[in-house]
């Protein structure tokens, strides 16, 4: 992204406070590697101060920065002078995957030898930013291949200090028979783990949440599961999305959304089938009477990319079976620190 890109996108958001209402802004940076281009989002964030306080703007001293990084330059001088001097008003998370084979399934070099993972260069990073943001967690995404390490990798994180595990499956159609049986497996004896290790009262993983495998009525639990149409997402050349999944180099085989562009600003026409979007107007009736139903996340760049036509309506439903599996490995942790804490407040009456 140019220069001149990114100072129209601040001035036209910032120029448009009633298109914008919300009480905060997080201004998100994500590539690709943001940190590759750290000398011009120094510039950015310098623009989007100044200008938020020169316009008196309601945002100022309420925005954020945030930013997901694969951590390699996270200890270079000129990152560091960067979460320095935005320290107050900044979000900063490292991806890494778990173990080292967990990792460099995925996360490898280009053209330094034969698949030559990353791990190594991102974990020597990881000390430094728990020390700046303590209690920090990270995002770990897991398909097939993945499967027979989720357990070990959750664990080697927390080993790592790092005491949020933000995991889940990736919503493509890439499962195959019997992954359910692996997931619900790994998830059960990392369950085992974290309750007969008290991994859970200091440590989480969102694989395990109270929320999740209960029905939802149709009426009173009707919510989209994610921001498509609520956030803006800006490109290199300027365009606008409703989220950066509905970009070209995020598609496979469907056209970009395009709903405007930083010269002619949003065009409402465009926007207006994202703000209509809830659970029932693109969930297949399995869904919507499903027993397990809550939880059941997807994404809605997803539900376009893999939709018979082009139309943001139709849920994909490729991680059914992995969440029906999820719920009852969730189950399973519920039920068994349920006992363990019963049994532990019953020795203490005794």
């Amino acid at each position: 992204m140019s220069w001149e890109i990114a100072k129209s996108a601040i001035d036209y958001i910032l120029s448009h406070e009633n298109d914008f209402r919300q009480k905060s802004v997080i201004w998100d940076f994500i590539g690709g590697e943001p940190f590759l281009e750290i000398e011009l989002i120094d510039k950015i964030c310098d623009y989007i101060k100044t200008e938020m306080f020169r316009l008196n703007h309601h945002w100022f001293n309420s925005y954020r920065f945030s930013f997901s990084t694969n951590g390699i330059n996270y200890d270079t001088p000129k990152v560091q002078n960067f979460i320095s001097k935005n320290r107050e008003h900044l979000s900063v998370g490292i991806t890494i995957d778990g173990t080292p084979r967990k990792h460099d399934l995925n996360r490898i070099w280009k053209g330094r030898g034969p698949e030559k993972g990353s791990y190594e260069d991102v974990v020597r990073n990881i000390p430094l930013w728990l020390s700046q943001f303590p209690g920090v967690g990270t995002k770990v995404t897991i398909s097939s291949a993945d499967l027979p390490y989720i357990r070990e990798s959750v664990l080697h994180l927390y080993s790592l200090g790092i005491k949020e595990v933000n995991i889940n499956v990736v919503f493509e159609d890439v499962w195959h028979e019997g992954d359910d049986v692996l997931f619900e497996q790994q998830l059960v004896e990392l369950a085992d783990e974290i309750i007969d290790n008290g991994y859970y009262k200091e440590y989480a993983c969102s694989f395990f949440a109270e929320f999740i495998g209960k029905p939802m009525n149709p009426e009173t639990d009707n919510q989209n599961w994610c921001g498509a149409g609520r956030m803006l997402a800006v490109d290199a050349t300027g365009n606008f999305y409703p989220c950066t999944r509905f970009a070209g180099y995020s598609l496979r085989d469907k056209k970009p959304i395009i709903i405007g562009n930083v010269h002619d600003g949003i065009d409402k026409n465009l926007l207006r089938p994202f703000l209509a979007l809830d659970r029932t107007t693109q969930s297949p009736q399995k869904c919507i009477d499903c027993e397990v139903a809550s939880g059941c996340a997807w994404c809605q760049g997803e539900n376009y990319d893999s939709a018979d036509t082009d139309t943001i309506y139709q849920r994909s439903t490729a991680i059914c079976k992995m969440h029906k599996a999820r719920v009852r490995a969730n189950n399973y942790y519920w039920n068994k620190l349920y006992r363990k804490l019963e049994q532990e407040k019953s020795s203490e009456q005794c």
